[in-house]
């Protein structure tokens, strides 16, 4: 009997070729789980979940066995077994007769063989095992999700065949599909890569150049971003008729030209005599440079980028002497000379010149323009293995001229700037250099100095930070300590400490390696508005910026601001560190400020600043309506962004607060420093839903410190607004005293303008704070007070405006004072408040209300001994936080269930709960948590 087992298109199992009834709809589904996890242990629960979703049944697990009872009967004539063990099934089964396996193990096999035709057999077996759709008729979460990645690995493994197609020649019979496919797709750049290769090839420039603009536009208007390198380089290639792009031809088409006879030049300067760290750089220059090339390969060229004194050069010597015996006929080098101080760069002939003597041309017989230069010169090398290195190019035009014609070469570029177009038209790999790393530039002082860093650990650590792993910085310092032997290190570390006099402490004789000269060329190559933008980009507070914030804080369209951004990050004078976010390094930042105050950046920085912050407020006033909808507004009499940041959902909100945090931080300080108390206690109450969800709540005390401190805005309600939330930051970290102290001053500033619901507020919180130093008496008293007031003033708001108020006040108040009772013993009150403020959260859509009253309920039947009634509450409850993104109160849950799956007797299922919560405790620092959690899983073990 040989089975065949099907899960792309519909679930069917065929034994000898013929069907076997595996069941309805939801048995197919078990069957197709434990198909997907072929030979693996698939836990009850997993499959459960995984069938039925959200909502299984009443008796899940009664019906799961009566599943797998019938699938075991009718997979017996397959000879197929389902094996039970301890927590779940297994189906043993060779996974070569599942085609889901199969398609995967054949794509691995085209993805990994170097034999093209043996390839295109994998690739077009493994597509042809396609019958439709995955799990069309599921419309379960885990299937749901399968069927989508399912979906990409299918049209990942169309796309690598056509590449391997158009690789072999095959453009013409491939043209009118992928003209379909990309009006199915237009935005997959590279389908959209596909085609124009394809139309390029088939004589039909025009065409992919069309559609490579149309692609452009599209990508702009929806996505708001450019076509990708590879996209942007074959757009270059096909604009230039790249012979990269011609149709391939045999390997023996064009006979190798004849050889040369010349000098071997070895004009590398010395290698760096420390040269610390980079070892991802120089194995990323061993695969750029190091691979052989076959004829016909364009000529391997990396080019090393950074900003200036990153140590580009050292980087270039350092590998080019370690590899000088790989390139037997020499080495050819240039400085350039893009980026001096003073003076001029090195012409394209001047240096083609210098090569041409270099290998042996009489002077008199060198040409004297430079393209008859460089064609003499690529003759001369064609059939060579020789390394190029070009030392601090300005530009590619600077460099196309000295490269070589074929591929036995190879050209090490560095520059300060990207070289675009040597990368999109030359093939160039791009190496973009860091700072060193603290341990690096450590080690990099003490093979300068010997063992004197040893002795002085804090100084070493000060200049390390103050130097912010600049090889150019350090090597100065280095330079300077060595020269003064008997003073202490702590000295130079001083001489650093003052941010406004660093630049000068770096200062040397030498225009070359003096930090504010090297950072100086730099700038000096910039238009005035991208200079504009630069100096404006230092003052913005926080480690990195986004592109609309730079654009609110320079004035700019996003577009414009984005524009500038890329031409400072081409100039290495910011980084791109991630998508969308650009930084500046320390010192290139203080050059900048400085470079501000000599110019008129000053007169607009401070309007500059204000934008800035005005736009964190806005948005994060946007993101936090996302998680609370009970935020005001966006405040009157100021106008909104002109393009402002749009969240579709909470977990986009949340995901820019995290991004932003450090900066909305800062954003916070310098409203305060800038004496504008309405900003600043505008992000402190934005911040605060996500501070708590978050367990941010060592940050979320000292923002609401720092903000009341610096004076909340003449607004009582708005100073009791931030007293509340003062006082309710310090209950989780036991600071009893000052939390009782601000929630009696917000208490007393509602009850004197008269804000009922502020009133009522103050009282819950009160409760929760005498409920966490065990006082459930006193707790009581406040939650009380707090459901009569919320009560009261909902009958008030009716008669006056004939509508009611909130009516999430009350249900919060009636779980308080259920959770109250609770906490005295009783039992019976406790669970009637908490399911009339069940009823009442689920009523209103009050989600954190719900989950509350929910884990309330769960603790009474927890209690109780009633653990599959506390089992349902608490993992409702989880999945409320889960969906509000609420992971610090989610912690707290999924630890009390842990302790419901113990008491039934699941410890794998308790022990899984608790490392998720254990997890959560360490990122939010929860560090008593963590422990007992720690003690629980080792005494349970």
């Amino acid at each position: 009997m040989t089975p065949e087992f099907g899960l792309l298109g519909g679930i069917e199992v065929r034994v000898d070729g013929t069907p076997v009834d595996v069941g309805h709809v939801r048995q197919r589904c078990v069957l197709a789980v434990l198909l997907v996890e072929a030979n693996r242990l698939v836990p009850i629960e997993r499959i459960v979940e995984r069938v039925w979703g959200h909502s299984p049944p009443h008796r899940a697990r009664e019906t799961l066995y009566s599943y797998l009872s019938r699938l075991r009967r009718r997979l017996a004539v397959a000879e197929v077994h389902i094996a039970r063990r301890p927590g779940g099934y297994l189906l043993e089964a060779d996974t070569s007769a599942v085609d889901l396996h199969r398609f995967r193990d054949l794509v691995a096999l085209a993805r990994r063989t170097d034999d093209d035709g043996r390839a295109a057999s994998a690739w077009a077996q493994a597509l042809d095992l396609w019958r439709g759709d995955a799990f069309t008729t599921v419309d379960t979460p885990w299937f749901s999700a399968l069927r989508e990645a399912l979906h990409r690995e299918r049209y990942q493994a169309e796309l690598d065949l056509d590449d391997l197609r158009l690789r072999l020649g095959d453009h013409a019979a491939m043209l009118p599909r992928l003209a379909t496919r990309a009006r199915t797709d237009p935005l997959d750049e590279r389908l959209a890569g596909q085609l124009m290769l394809a139309q390029y090839r088939n004589g039909r420039p025009a065409d992919a150049l069309a559609h490579y603009q149309r692609l452009r536009r599209r990508l702009a208007h929806e996505l708001g971003t450019d076509p990708g390198r590879d996209l942007r380089r074959l757009h270059q290639g096909i604009l230039t008729a790249s012979p990269v792009l011609a149709v391939p031809a045999p390997a023996d088409a064009e006979a190798p030209l004849p050889t040369t006879r010349t000098p071997i030049p070895r004009q590398l300067p010395p290698a760096p005599a420390v040269f610390i760290g980079r070892a991802r750089a120089l194995a990323d220059l061993d695969r750029a440079l190091g691979e052989p090339r076959r004829p016909g390969d364009a000529v391997a060229i990396a080019v090393i980028g950074g900003s200036g004194g990153i140590g580009k050069t050292w980087l270039a010597l350092h590998w080019a002497h370690h590899h000088a015996d790989a390139f037997p006929d020499g080495q050819l080098y240039v400085d350039l000379r893009g980026f001096v101080p003073r003076g001029q760069p090195v012409s394209a002939g001047v240096a083609v010149g210098g090569f041409l003597e270099a290998l042996g041309v009489d002077s008199a017989a060198i040409p004297p323009d430079e393209a008859g230069r460089a064609a003499l010169y690529r003759s001369l090398i064609a059939d060579k293995r020789m390394l190029i290195v070009l030392d601090n190019a300005r530009d590619s035009a600077q460099v196309r001229p000295l490269l070589p014609g074929g591929p036995s070469c190879a050209v090490l570029v560095t520059s300060r700037r990207r070289l675009t177009g040597l990368l999109t038209a030359h093939g160039g790999r791009p190496l973009s250099l860091e700072e060193l790393d603290p341990t690096e530039a450590r080690e990099l002082l003490r093979r300068q100095l010997g063992s004197a860093p040893d002795a002085e650990p804090d100084a070493v650590a000060a200049l390390v930070e103050h130097c912010a792993g600049l090889p150019l910085a350090l090597g100065i310092v280095a330079a300077r300590a060595a020269a003064r032997p008997g003073r202490p290190l702590a000295e130079a570390a001083a001489e650093l400490r003052d941010r406004s006099g660093r630049l000068d402490a770096l200062d040397v004789d030498d225009p070359t390696a003096d930090v504010r000269a090297v950072f100086s060329s730099s700038y000096h190559a910039l238009a005035p508005a991208t200079a504009r933008v630069f100096e404006l980009l230092a003052h913005a507070p926080g480690p990195d910026i986004g592109v609309p914030a730079a654009a609110a804080l320079t004035g700019l369209t996003m577009a414009r601001a984005r524009t500038h951004l890329r031409t400072l990050e081409a100039a290495h004078l910011v980084r791109e560190h991630v998508a969308g976010r650009h930084r500046l390094h320390g010192l290139i930042r203080l050059y900048a400020i400085e470079r501000g105050r000599h110019g008129s950046t000053g007169q607009r920085c401070e309007p500059a600043l204000h934008r800035l912050v005005d736009f964190y407020v806005d948005t994060a006033r946007a993101a936090d309506r996302r998680l609370s909808a009970s935020r005001p507004a966006r405040s009157a009499g100021r106008p909104e962004a002109a393009e402002p940041v749009v969240f579709r959902n909470a977990a986009a909100a949340i995901c820019w607060f995290d991004t932003e945090h450090a900066c909305l931080r800062e954003a916070h300080t310098l409203a305060i420093e800038r004496e504008l108390p309405h900003r600043a206690w505008e992000l402190a109450l934005f911040l605060d839903t996500f501070h708590w969800r978050l367990g941010h709540l060592a940050e979320r005390r000292e923002m609401l410190r720092a903000t009341l401190a610096a004076g909340v805005p003449d607004d009582l309600a708005a100073r009791a607004h931030a007293h509340r939330l003062s006082g309710r930051a310090h209950v989780p970290a036991g600071e009893h005293t000052e939390a009782l102290r601000r929630l009696r001053e917000a208490l007393a500033l509602s009850v004197t303008i008269g804000d009922e619901a502020g009133r009522a507020n103050a009282h819950l919180l009160l409760a929760g704070a005498w409920e966490r130093q065990g006082d459930h008496r006193q707790a009581l008293i406040h939650a009380e007070q707090g459901l009569r007031i919320h009560r009261a003033h909902a009958q008030a708001c009716l008669r006056t405006r004939g509508r009611p108020a909130d009516p999430r006040g009350e249900a919060a108040a009636l779980g308080a004072v259920g959770r109250c009772h609770a906490r005295l013993g009783h039992t019976r009150f406790a669970r009637a408040y908490c399911e009339r403020a069940l009823t009442r959260c689920r009523l209103h859509n009050f989600p954190d209300g719900e989950a509350d009253a929910r884990e309330s309920l769960g603790g009474l039947a927890e209690h109780d001994g009633e653990y599959a009634l506390a089992l349902e509450h608490y993992s409702r409850a989880l999945a409320l936080r889960r969906r509000l993104l609420d992971a610090f109160r989610e912690a707290d849950t999924l630890a009390r269930l842990g302790e419901v799956h113990l008491a039934l007797g699941r410890i794998p299922q308790a022990h899984d709960a608790w490392r998720q919560a254990l997890g959560l405790y360490r990122t939010q620092r929860r560090n008593e948590s963590a422990d007992r959690l720690r003690h629980r899983l080792t005494d349970t073990a």
